[in-house]
Parts: C-alpha cells; structure tokens; sequence
C-alpha cells in the first residue's frame, strides 16, 4: 500500500486515534518543501511545530547522523561515551550555562526542569518537605504527561486523566502582578513560562514582560524556568526568544530544533548552583545523552549558527508580517496577525468552535501550502528557518489567494 487514501486507512485502522492529522500523507522532505505519495509538492509551514528550524534533512545534519550511527548509538549513561562531553562543552559555552542534562523530549526537558526546581527548593532555600510550589501561567502547554497537564487550563489536556500533580498554580499570562502575588509566598520553588505561548496560538507577551520576571524572580529568591522547546532554536530571530530582554533563566529548557528533527533531543541547561543539586541516582534516562543524540544536536546546533538562521528568521518573519497586515485591514477573514521571527498565527474572525480555521487550512493544502490550526480559529506559520525571500513571497501569494476565495458562513 503505497498511496495516500490506503495508508491514511491503515493509521486509521490500526492507530490510536490521539491525533487528527489534515489528509495528506508526507513521503519525503527537503529543504522547506515535502512531497506526498502521488508526488505532490508542498511548502512545509508547520516545520514539525518548529523541530524542522533547520529544513528537512539538512545534509549537515544527516550527515552527522550517519556517521555517529555506523561507530556507536547507544551505551546507557552507566558508562562514558566519547561524543557525550564535547557536545555539553558546546551547548554550555553555546548558551553560557555551568551544566546540562541532557534527555530526550520536549515534555522530559519539562520534566527534568520541575525536579530540578524542586530539588532546589528544599536544599537551597529551605522550602519544607513536600511543600515546594510550581507556577505557570495559563494558557501554557509543555507535553502531554500527568504533570504536564497538571499545570494545564485546558480541558481537552486535562479532562478524565486526574488526580492530578500536586503544587501547581496558574496565574495569567503577561501579567506581573498576579505573579508578584504568588511569589511573595516562601514555598515557591520556581516560576515556568514560554517566552511566547506557541501551542495557545503564538501569544506574545508585552515589551519587558520577561524582564520584569527575571527581577521578580531574583526579588523573591524563585528560580525563572524558560521553557524555549518551541521558541528556542532561531525560530522567533534569536537564538532564544528570552534573548530580546535582559531575562536569562535559572533554567532553560530545549527540544524540538535541537536536533533538527532528525532524533529526539532535549536539553535542560542550568548554572552549578541549580544543576548540582541533583546527584546520582535521583534523575536520568537510558537513551538520555546517547552518542547519536550527541553527534546529530551538535550539528543541528551548528548549522543555526553557521547559516545565521536567527537572523534571516528575524528579517523575514517582519516582512511576512508585514505583509500579512496590508491584507488584513480589508479583510473580514483575519482580525489579528501576531508573532516574531518566523513564529506567526492568524486569528481568523470566527468562532473557537467553528471549522473556518480547519477549511482554510485544507484549502491552503489544495494550493500547496502545509499548515495546521490551533484552538479552533488560529492558524499557526512556522516555515524552517532556511526558507528564502522569494519562496516566502510564494507563500505569502498562497496563504492570501486562499484566505481571498474563502467565504465565511
């Protein structure tokens, strides 16, 4: 079974039906394009919700891969491998942080930050035992664990998975004040946030938003966890979105583009202070800090660097936005176009209920253009980072010839 129609109905058939992917079925990927099984070609504008920064099968990437892969993959952490100290040298120096732990996915990085949060809670500030509070803002989404939906507000994440993780409490996005409330409590641990909410629909917050976190953090002796799986990577035009302020984390936590979405590879990094808390023993994974995972980050991790992809990722994600707005002040489609960098949505004029969203999306596959809806009437744009201007205004032409020919009601 080779064609779209036969393999949709084998996911179908024997799958769990915890997804509902748009009907196309991806075969193969380059650059800022994939193609489907009858040979369709594609603009990729949902970059594996942004593990793709890089491009599809980047050959530096791959590369790396094949040749770690022919000497070693895997040896558990109950030795030492030889790809495993250079690649911490490098993300350390990379991002200015005393250690790393590295792990495996997004929501373990998650995982990994919380323990870590906790653990220095009680050894370092004195929190009694099993007293140790966690905030987050709402809207937040970080995986889909027992104590990531924990922390969740939405329902769809948390409904019928209870009892749920004890310590967790919400407060409003973009709102220092009701965080200065909860802070001034000792038994706060450490606050966790994404520098832009980007599963909520690429929520960004105000100007000095993070900063004045970072000061109400220091104020109140709470470790200021960043949670840049998505946002980190060059993907909103920094190597960190938390770069555009004065606002470096206790503890930054990385994923998705860390390995160019080739292997999963996460990364929770952290001054001795934090990190040391931690002893053998207390955390850790089979597959954590494999030589593969390794050799295939520092490449991704380079490739960022050596093809300045923040910056043609800051340039072009103001033009798209620019454009997109000259289109939206006549149009009863969109009300709204947010982001930075390349991390963009649309807010589409409609309902979180209704498919507008969903068969403008369908539509924009027909046109040949990948992008996918979230919370019902938002349209999240995330292209890999490598995409050029011309194939940007590509892109821009299908998204707005399809929003145009589309009639609501």
């Amino acid at each position: 079974m080779t064609d779209s129609t036969s393999l949709m109905q084998l996911e179908n058939d024997f799958g769990a039906h915890n997804y509902h992917p748009l009907p196309v079925v991806l075969e193969r990927g380059e650059g800022v394009f994939v193609w489907d099984c009858e040979g369709k070609k594609y603009f990729d504008f949902l970059s594996a919700y942004s593990a793709v920064n890089q491009g599809h099968c980047h050959p530096k990437i791959i590369n790396a891969l094949i040749n770690q892969s022919k000497k070693l993959t895997l040896t558990s952490r109950a030795f030492y491998n030889s790809a495993l100290g250079p690649y911490e040298k490098f993300i350390c120096d990379l991002f200015d942080y005393d250690k790393v732990l590295p792990m495996n996915t997004g929501v373990e990085g998650g995982e990994t930050a919380n323990k870590l949060a906790r653990k220095w809670g009680y050894l370092k500030k004195g929190i009694p035992e099993n007293k140790a509070r966690i905030i987050f803002a709402k809207g937040n989404f970080w995986g889909r664990t027992l104590a990531a939906i924990s922390s969740s507000d939405d329902p769809l994440s948390f409904k019928d998975f209870g009892p749920y993780m004890p310590g967790y409490d919400l407060i409003p996005y973009n709102d220092l004040e009701a965080l200065e409330t909860e802070l001034k409590d000792f038994n706060v641990a450490a606050f966790m946030v994404e520098p832009i909410q980007g599963e909520a629909g690429v929520v960004v917050p105000d100007d000095g938003y993070l900063e004045g976190v970072r000061r109400l953090c220091d104020k109140y002796n709470v470790l200021f966890i960043a949670d840049e799986v998505q946002t980190g990577i060059g993907r909103t035009g920094k190597l960190l979105a938390s770069d555009y302020e004065n606002a470096k984390p206790d503890i930054l936590i990385l994923g998705k583009a860390l390995s160019g979405g080739v292997f999963p590879v996460s990364a929770v990094l952290a001054n001795n202070e934090v990190m040391m808390c931690i002893k053998a023993g207390e955390h850790g994974s089979t597959f954590g800090g494999n030589p593969l995972a390794c050799a295939v980050a520092k490449a991704a991790l380079e490739v960022i660097i050596e093809e300045d992809l923040a910056e043609n990722a800051y340039n072009l994600g103001e033009y798209f936005r620019a454009e997109l707005n000259k289109f939206i002040k006549d149009s009863p489609i969109v009300k709204l176009v947010r982001g930075k960098g390349l991390l963009n949505a649309i807010v589409i004029n409609d309902t979180e209920e209704s498919k507008t969203a969903w068969n403008i999306c369908l539509e924009m596959k027909n046109n040949g253009l990948l992008a996918k809806p979230t919370h019902g009437n938002i349209i999240r744009f995330a292209p890999p980072l490598t995409i050029t201007r011309n194939q940007l205004d590509d892109c821009i032409k299908i998204i707005i010839d399809t929003l145009k020919g589309y009639k609501l009601g």
